[in-house]
């Protein structure tokens, strides 16, 4: 959950609360959290919306987002051979 982590930590350090990060997605407060601890996968444009809030390279928000994604599919195929 690199992707969620990051967001969280980026988020804490700028002193933002979820409620402040899910008004500016267009999201419930519940839905943002469950992007924070990885139970949701964001949208590629939130992706967008969260770097400009959080102030850094989209890239490399991006790049975690990818690798969740990656993670993922890797886990749902080690569980499909079981």
């Amino acid at each position: 959950m690199l992707f969620g982590d990051k967001i969280k930590e980026l988020r804490e350090n700028r002193r933002l609360l979820q409620r402040q990060m899910a008004m500016s997605l267009g999201i419930n407060v519940p839905m943002y959290s469950r992007i924070e601890r990885g139970e949701r996968r964001a949208k590629r444009e939130q992706v967008i919306i969260l770097s400009q809030i959080l102030d850094v390279e989209t890239e490399d928000l991006r790049c975690l987002w990818l690798a969740d994604k990656v993670v993922s599919v890797i886990h749902e195929e080690s569980d499909f051979g079981r």
